[in-house]
């Protein structure tokens, strides 16, 4: 049953429902309910009954629970039907309520098992299990049956449960589909089917990917078309087995099922391919590794065999490929013959016979010669040949006759063909002195015996040489001469096959090479058993003579052995026969005899030398032999049992039908006893054995070759019997198979090959697999019909398949029209052979079709932008290209690049292509769409333009790029190459360097440089790390960048307050900007403390210290900012030491430019004493007819610490060229500069260029931006530069500059002060001073009033701001000191310690103090001396503290008096305005910038501000007295008459220019004839400059005559004489005095210069409005409309309607 849940409310431990099953009606059922107390506390609670009559319990009372403690209440069920009942009780306690239900259920059916149930993925064909529980819930015996849809099994389908019992089922799933499964199965509950649910069953169905991975390449030598997964066994010795191993990989998700099938001949006994996996699961992403073994067993055989993986139920299939070769022994004798020369009788002469194997594989070798009864003999004539190895045989001639003796032996090799090797040598006696036998004499031997020569004696052979029929030939070879010349040439020697010459010697097979000169018959004789050893028949032996010539045969005998040849020597008459009689006389019974026999027969007239004629007649022996068998075992005994080893069972070498095989056969003794051995070729006449019979003693063995000649291509196994020591019983019955192999090819789809439609001038390739299915190679030749020749072409077209090798040929289709196309081809294929001779052929028709359509490709998107780019950074998409045609389509792909902003095509010839593409060339299939990946990397700040093309593949040029013809334009892209755009908008100082000026901090700063450098393109050097890394080892990193600049901090005194330089960089570019400052620091990598270097430099050591103690700090060092942002960076430098700090800082922006940025710090603090070196000035003068060019205003000066010096000098140019002079400044204490002054003097009627001065009055000699503030700055400046621009003298030039607050709670005071004494009489600021409330912002007007001369203002307005409330404190603190002091100085003190006392003696120091204080006070007495003043109240000196400490402190001392410091004042901020302007001459203002005239208004100088400006003017002149000495006298002028002077001139230059006479004289002066002085002007431009005077004169310029001329005395006499007229010519003379008097009030500079200021004080009063927002400049005026009047009537003339 199910376990009661429970639960724990407040430290109460209770079930949480209370559960009646099997209740009856009419009973009552009883259950408690148990109430646990798992708290550390007492629990009190109080519970309410159950609210039905079906549920009761005990009367409700407080229930108290101890820690532990538990209590049971009891609950009574009374049921009075047949249903369902629920209630529940309620249980209260202080921390809330809780109730318990109450549930009296029925007997039903429940199954439980889940929901849902997720399958793992399967493989289509597979199977996957999933097991999960059902189990019964219900009170009944419950029945189930489970239906579910296919490819979903339940096991069990059905089954019966009891209550609360569980069984597990298991889902299968069997997908025959790959798909997703998501199907309901339903299970029944109840045998009449009412009741069900359903479970969710999910699963994944997938074809598995099987791929077979063979580690390393593929095998040398595989052709271009073989299959992609070939396993490589290369050469494999024969007799050995070598093993692989090959992965197959599961690509997909599932796991793959699989089989390994390979195919196999029936008929074969073994193969030398296998696997022992026959099918296996390959786990999902994993690998299976199977083991192939590769065993060849045929040397020289090449393999090749299929494994195909099958999974899928078969649908799917992987090829492995496997290869091989089988390697055999390579054995080869040093020597094919031997020549022992000549011997005498009884003597013995040994030679040595080097054997070598050069392969890998042992090999078994055996001499076909008997030793014991031969005249050769070998010390080892069979034995086992190492890989590789060289061994060295004794052959020993031992002659018994005074003959010559010839033998050809045969070497046989296993598994290799027979080596053949030719002993010879010649014996004398006394008597008996055969011919010498020589090599020569063999091969001419072999070449007669081929024209048949070697059949007559040497004596015959002499005289028909003598008689002239026959000739000797080059070689010394007999020939037949030639009947007519046309005859054919005579037979040569040739090197027959050894394998041929070893088995057709006409003794063992019917055939032969040569015919036998000499036959012996038999060649093997069985004695049998011979027991009694007396009762050996005698085997008659027959030798015949099949020469022209008498022979004679001689028998080699070894005296004690068993067999006797008798007669020893007999001669042979021509074409006869002769026999003799071998005799057995055994020795011992029970024992094995096996012999050969050896003889020679040669002819009889070589029996001496002296009887051959002619060297070229002589003809070596021939060699006779016969092989005896016998045993004496007698009847009943058992024969030795032969311990062996044969590698049978054995299978011929593939051949084409009626073809000779052969194999060899090894059987080795491994016994202690000899083996005898024959064959029983009767009982298998198709296998030709030899040799048939012998003897192998013990530890040796015997090499047999066999031989069959298949007739057909069915498969035959062969039986041939072996029987071993001479007893049936010990026959050993050899299988062996043959077959014949015909030509039979395979071609891959029934040989029908099917091209997808192609576009007509390109070409569609496929691959077409041909299958050799026999077992032997085969060549195979493709032939095309001649008019398909065209369009079809195969490739290979000729090839050597190996046995069961798949070959894959690339047939290429091209298509010359639309249409289709039906063609026919054929494969021609033969054997293998080396002969010259064609072999029969056979050939397999294919038939191709294809179909020729057109085609073209367009993008998806003709024009692509990728935007800005990095320069040297790369951005990538994908160009669509589409395909709506029928065929596939091959493309080359092409890109034009084009800049299309101008630059020098020279600069940009070497520059790669910007444009990218991931692949130039590729197929779109039919109907679809291919992407291309084109990546753009620009490589110049320039706009790029690419046109992509393509062009389609054809058959007749593999790359069409140079065809601009057959190209087609597919899409254009375009990008902009761009560098991160970084530039300081603005900069300003605090700290010790607040009085320095914008224009100054950007000079020290060399801020104009670092702004021009990065708008410049990256030098290379600079992408050396594109980013900012550590890629030093060393303390000072290398520079890649070619700018190097000075952050100049100025100098400051030692332990002053840190020098603070705002800069605000901001991105100006329209890509992301990463930029850091890397200190040294920064760049070096972390390397071991025994890697560095231990000596440093001076350079080195002194940048560790301002590394080490942080004198330079940035604040950030990096930082990124988003195109149009900004963010201010915070340099610092602490003064610390005294000396010179620089630290090198790289200023790297990432992708973009690095600079190297050197950070220096000169201390100083005491003023500059400069002299200005004036000699190369005054030599200038003299070179100009003492005329000043330059003039220096401030010759010398002297520059307080931490403000900034100005020299004056004035430009007076006598030409029209440019003058430059070099200027020394000498230093006070330091080291002189030269400055080098360069001016340029033009001639304002022959140009009017102002370029000079532009550079001046640009605004952008600096940013003015105002976003920039230092920390704690509580005012800005609305402009931190002023530019007026080009202005006329004696006139005015005004601009507003507002001072805002920042601060919101404190009051700031500011005033004004000017940097210079120049600049304080041309420039007025108002207000100068005033107070700035919170937040308040006041309009500051700057106003220029240039003197009468030219001049270049150029100076910086210094607003000196502080905080209202710390300057009140100061002054009240300056009161109480100044009180106090005048308080010490009133006070004094009288001692009596000194009356009557003397005077100690003084040291200097007090004497010098004390002469002070009388210096200082001379109305002091003697006697006042004895008495002690108080201290006086001045500065204490500072303490020498160290470096870095500014603290001030005072000095309290018991013995010293009391010292007040006097307060200092409060340090302003200072904030800095640049105010750049040039003042020029009226006249020459006019004639440069006539346009502009009216705009200025210019005033008499009458004023008193004006007279100071004089004034300060003359004091500038005055400096000019020691330099020029005619112009002393100017310096008796009192101000009253230079005031005078000044009006007189004023007035006579402004009524020239109002005087239209003055004008009309000037016009004529032009027509006079050229002086001197107006050389330099031509006509036009006078005539120019004289339209521009008519044109533009001022409308102010009056032509009325002047009122205080003579002519008005005449005016008074006559008014006098007319004086009785009418009062009406009094009163016009009224008008026209009052008249005139107006004119001349109005021509007055001062109303001018009155009503000029109340506009411009209106105007400044409207814009103040406007800044407080009490006028809204920028809205509507409004009209207020005045009614008109009912009626006229006479009124005096009211004012006009106002207009607000």
């Amino acid at each position: 049953m199910m376990k009661k849940k429970k639960g724990i409310f407040w430290g109460i431990e209770v079930t949480e429902t209370l559960r009646w099953r099997g209740w009856e009606l009419g009973k009552e059922v009883i259950k408690h309910l148990v109430l646990k107390n798992v708290h550390e506390k007492t629990q009190k609670l109080s519970y309410r009954a159950p609210s039905t009559r079906f549920f009761c319990t005990a009367f409700p009372q407080p229930i108290t629970l101890r820690p532990g403690m538990s209590l049971s209440l009891p609950v009574v069920f009374r049921p009075i039907e047949k249903r369902e009942y629920e209630d529940s009780i309620c249980f209260q306690k202080a921390e809330g309520e809780f109730s318990v239900t109450l549930l009296a259920l029925l007997p039903r059916l429940c199954l439980s098992f889940p929901a849902a149930l997720q399958l793992p993925a399967c493989a289509v064909h597979n199977v996957t299990e999933t097991p999960f529980p059902v189990r019964n819930l219900g009170d009944l015996v419950t029945t189930f049956a489970w239906e579910t849809p296919s490819p979903f099994y339940m096991v069990p389908d059905h089954g019966v449960l009891d209550p609360g019992a569980e069984c597990m089922v298991k889902v299968v799933f069997q997908p025959k589909v790959a798909a997703g499964y998501d199907v309901s199965g339903t299970c029944w509950l109840g045998r009449e089917k009412k009741h069900k649910r359903t479970i969710q069953l999910k699963a994944l169905a997938k074809y598995p990917y099987l791929r077979v991975s063979v580690a390393g390449e593929e095998h040398e030598g595989a052709q271009p078309g073989m299959l992609r997964d070939t396993l490589c066994f290369g050469s494999v010795p024969l007799g050995t087995t070598v093993e692989k191993c090959v992965e197959i990989v599961n690509m997909s998700v599932v796991d793959a099922p699989c089989r390994i099938e390979t195919a196999k001949d029936p008929w074969l006994p073994d193969h030398v391919f296998s696997c022992d996996v026959s099918q296996g699961v390959v786990p999902a992403k994993g690998k299976l590794v199977l083991s192939i073994r590769f065993q060849p067993q045929t040397a020289g055989e090449h393999s090749t065999n299929y494994f195909t993986i099958s999974s899928a139920g078969s649908l799917l299939q992987t090829v492995l490929k496997v290869v091989g070769s089988c390697q055999g022994a390579l054995v080869s004798l040093h020597q094919h013959a031997l020549d022992f020369g000549r011997i005498s009788l009884g003597e013995s002469l040994m030679q040595t016979l080097k054997i070598s194997n050069i392969s890998d594989v042992p090999a078994y070798y055996q001499f076909d010669i008997d030793g014991r009864g031969s005249v050769f003999s070998l010390d080892c004539p069979c034995g086992v040949l190492e890989g590789t190895s060289t061994a060295v045989l004794k052959v020993t001639f031992r002659p018994t006759h005074p003959i010559s003796y010839h033998r050809r032996v045969v070497c046989l090799v296993h598994h290799q063909e027979p080596i053949f090797v030719d002993f010879f040598g010649t014996c004398h006696s006394d008597t008996a002195k055969p011919a010498l036998l020589q090599a020569r004499h063999l091969s001419w031997f072999r070449t007669n015996a081929m024209r048949g020569l070697t059949f007559y004696p040497p004596d015959i052979l002499s005289v028909m040489l003598k008689d002239g029929k026959l000739q000797v030939d080059e070689k010394g070879a007999l020939m037949l001469p030639p009947e007519v010349p046309q005859d054919k040439p005579p037979k040569e020697n040739f090197e027959a096959n050894s394998m041929t010459e070893y088995f057709y010697d006409g003794v063992s097979c019917n055939l032969a090479l040569f015919p036998p000169h000499v036959s012996v018959s038999p060649r093997e004789h069985d004695f049998g058993c011979c027991v009694p050893l007396c009762k050996a028949e005698p085997l008659p032996l027959c030798v015949t003579n099949h020469t022209k010539g008498n022979i004679t045969v001689v028998w080699t005998l070894s005296h004690g052995s068993t067999f006797q040849v008798s007669p020893e020597m007999c001669d042979i008459p021509p074409l006869k026969s002769s026999a003799f009689r071998v005799l057995f006389q055994p020795t011992q019974l029970n024992s094995l005899y096996a012999a050969e026999l050896e003889g020679f027969a040669f002819y009889k007239v070589l029996r001496h030398y002296s009887n051959i004629q002619e060297d070229a007649t002589i003809c070596p022996p021939w060699c006779l032999s016969v092989s005896l068998r016998a045993h004496t075992f007698e009847a009943g005994r058992e024969h030795f049992v032969p311990q062996y080893r044969l590698d049978v069972p054995k299978a011929f070498p593939p051949v084409a039908p009626n073809t000779d095989t052969y194999c060899s056969m090894l059987l080795s003794n491994t016994g202690t006893a000899p083996i005898t051995f024959s064959v029983n070729q009767a009982a298998c006449p198709s296998v030709l054995v030899k040799p048939c019979s012998g003897h192998i003693i013990p530890g040796c063995h015997k090499i047999f070759f066999l031989c069959t000649h298949p007739v057909d291509t069915v498969p035959q196994q062969l039986v041939l019997p072996l029987q071993l020591n001479s007893f049936p019983g010990y026959t050993k019955e050899v299988a062996l198979w043959s077959c014949g192999e015909s030509l039979l090819l395979l071609l891959e789809g029934g040989g029908n090959l099917y091209f997808k439609p192609v576009c007509i001038g390109t070409s569609s390739t496929r691959m077409y697999s041909i299958k050799n299915c026999t077992r032997l190679p085969m060549a195979f030749t493709w032939k095309i019909r001649q008019h398909g020749r065209k369009v079809l072409s195969v490739s290979p077209s000729t090839g050597i398949l190996q046995p069961h090798e798949a070959m894959a040929q690339a047939w290429t289709f091209t298509p010359d029209k639309e249409t289709k196309y039906l063609l026919h081809a054929r494969v021609l294929v033969r054997r293998k052979t080396p002969d010259s001779a064609s072999p029969r052929s056979v050939h397999y028709a294919l038939r191709i079709v294809g179909e020729g359509a057109l085609g073209t490709i367009r993008a998806e998107k003709e024009h692509l932008d990728f935007g800005n780019l990095l320069v040297g950074d790369l951005q990538s998409c994908n160009v669509v290209l589409l395909n709506d045609g029928i065929c596939s389509l091959q493309y080359i792909l092409s890109v034009e690049q084009q800049i299309t902003e101008p630059c020098d095509p020279e600069e940009i010839h070497s520059d790669p292509l910007a444009l990218e593409l991931e692949h130039s060339r590729g197929t779109i299939p039919a109907r679809s769409k291919a992407f291309v990946r084109i990546t753009a990397r620009p490589a110049r700040r320039r706009q790029y333009s690419w046109a992509v093309r393509y062009a389609l593949c054809t058959s007749t040029g593999a790359d069409l790029r140079s065809s601009r013809a057959e190209q087609q334009p597919l899409c254009r892209v375009v990008a902009r190459g761009v560098y991160p755009r970084l530039r300081v908008a603005d900069a300003c100082a605090a700290g010790s360097a607040a009085a320095i000026s914008k224009l100054q901090l950007w000079s020290l700063f060399s801020l104009h440089t670092l702004n021009q450098y990065l708008e410049r393109d990256l030098a290379p050097s600079e992408l050396t790390y594109r980013v900012p890394t550590r890629h030093s080892t060393r303390l000072i990193p290398p520079v890649y960048t070619p700018l190097m600049l000075n952050f100049n901090f100025g100098a400051a005194s030692v332990g002053s307050e840190p020098t603070l330089v705002m800069l605000l960089l901001v991105n100006q570019g329209v890509v992301p900007v990463e930029w850091a400052f890397l200190f040294p620091s920064d760049q070096k990598i972390d390397v071991e403390h025994w890697a560095e270097d231990a000596d440093l430099s001076p350079q080195e050591l002194h940048q560790m210290r301002v590394e080490d103690n942080e004198l330079f700090s940035v604040s950030p060092k990096s930082g990124k900012l988003l195109p149009g942002e900004e963010e201010p960076v915070q340099l610092s430098h602490r003064h610390d030491f005294i000396g010179t700090d620089n630290l090198p800082v790289l200023m790297k922006i990432s992708y973009g430019h690095e600079i190297l940025i050197y950070e220096l710090y000169n201390a100083g603090s005491v003023p500059v004493m400069f002299e200005v070196q004036l000699d190369n000035v005054l030599g200038l003068q003299r070179d100009n007819f003492q005329h000043p060019v330059f003039v220096c205003l401030t010759p010398r000066g002297e520059i307080p610490p931490g403000t900034t010096g100005h020299i004056e000098w004035l430009f007076s140019p006598l030409e029209a060229r440019k003058y430059m002079v070099d200027v020394p400044i000498h230093i006070l204490g330091g080291e002189p500069a030269l400055i080098t002054f360069q001016g340029v003097g033009y001639d304002p009627n022959a140009a009017r260029d102002t370029e000079t001065w532009s550079e001046v009055l640009s605004p952008s000699v600096f940013p003015g931006s105002t976003k920039l503030a230092v920390p704690g700055q509580a005012a800005t400046l609305s402009q931190h530069k002023i530019c007026l621009g080009d202005v006329p003298s004696c006139s005015k030039a005004s601009r507003l500059v507002f001072l805002n607050s920042a601060s919101a709670s404190r009051a700031l005071v500011f005033s004004w002060r000017m940097s210079a004494s120049k600049s304080k009489r041309l420039l007025q600021v108002a207000p100068e001073s005033g107070v700035l409330q919170p937040g308040e912002s006041i309009p500051c007007f700057i106003t220029l009033q240039p003197s009468g001369s030219a001049s270049i203002c150029s100076t910086d307005l210094v607003c000196e701001v502080y905080i209202q409330e710390s300057l009140v404190q100061y002054q009240s603190d300056l009161q109480e000191w100044e009180k106090a002091k005048k308080h010490q100085a009133m006070e004094f003190t009288i001692t009596e310690e000194d009356f009557g006392t003397k005077k100690k003696p003084k040291s200097p120091a007090e004497s010098s103090s004390d002469s002070a204080e009388i210096k200082n006070h001379p109305e002091s007495s003697a006697v006042l001396r004895k008495y002690k003043i108080l201290p006086p109240i001045k500065p204490h000196p500072k303490p020498n503290l160290p470096a870095g400490c500014c603290e001030r402190r005072l000095l309290l001392d018991k013995g010293s008096s009391r010292v007040w410091v006097k307060p200092e004042p409060p340090k302003p901020m200072l904030l800095h305005l640049a105010v750049t302007a040039r003042s020029y001459c009226v006249e020459d203002f006019f004639s440069s910038f006539t346009s502009e005239f009216p705009k200025y208004f210019f005033s008499r100088p009458f004023t008193n501000q004006t007279l100071e400006g004089k004034l300060v003017d003359r004091s500038r002149d005055r400096a000019r007295l020691d330099m020029d000495p005619k112009r002393l006298s100017l310096g008796a002028v009192s101000k009253q008459e230079l005031q005078l002077v000044a009006d007189i001139l004023t007035g006579v230059i402004r009524g020239l220019l109002e005087d239209t006479q003055f004008h009309d004289a000037m016009r004529r002066s032009l027509d006079e004839p050229i002086p001197y002085f107006s050389q330099f002007q031509s006509a036009e431009s006078a005539e120019l400059q004289d339209r521009r005077l008519c044109s533009s004169l001022p409308s102010r310029v009056s032509t009325l005559p002047d009122p205080y001329s003579e002519k008005d005395g005449e005016r008074k006499e006559l008014r006098q004489e007319n004086s009785p007229s009418c009062d009406l010519l009094v009163s016009w003379e009224k008008k026209e005095q009052l008249k005139e008097h107006e004119e001349m009030m109005s021509r007055q500079s001062a109303l001018g210069s009155l009503v000029e200021l109340v506009l411009e004080n209106t105007l400044q009063n409207i814009l103040i409005e406007a800044s407080r927002g009490e006028v809204v400049l920028t809205a509507r005026p409004m009209v207020i409309a005045v009614p008109t009047a009912p009626s006229p009537r006479i009124t005096s003339p009211a004012p006009p309607p106002s207009r607000a």
